[in-house]
């Protein structure tokens, strides 16, 4: 199986942390200074990698760490 083609076992939780936070996505972005295209893509999991600087960004706007974000699930 490709590199590109393999599923990852990362999950990640904005959805919750968004919802406990009352912030929408859109509101997230615009603070954290990304798309919301690119924050959609990774709060859906589809995102392949996500940069230091922007998960530090999102943890500092959310007040989190990133165990609180991403969690990894085995298959």
């Amino acid at each position: 199986m490709s590199e590109e083609k393999q599923e990852h076992a990362i999950e990640v939780h904005l959805d919750r942390l968004l919802e406990e936070r009352g912030m929408t996505l859109t509101e997230l972005a615009n603070r954290v200074g990304v798309t919301h295209v690119n924050l959609s893509i990774l709060k859906n999991g589809r995102a392949r990698a996500v940069r230091f600087t922007t998960l530090s960004r999102i943890c500092e706007v959310l007040e989190c760490q990133p165990g609180e974000l991403l969690s990894y699930r085995p298959h």
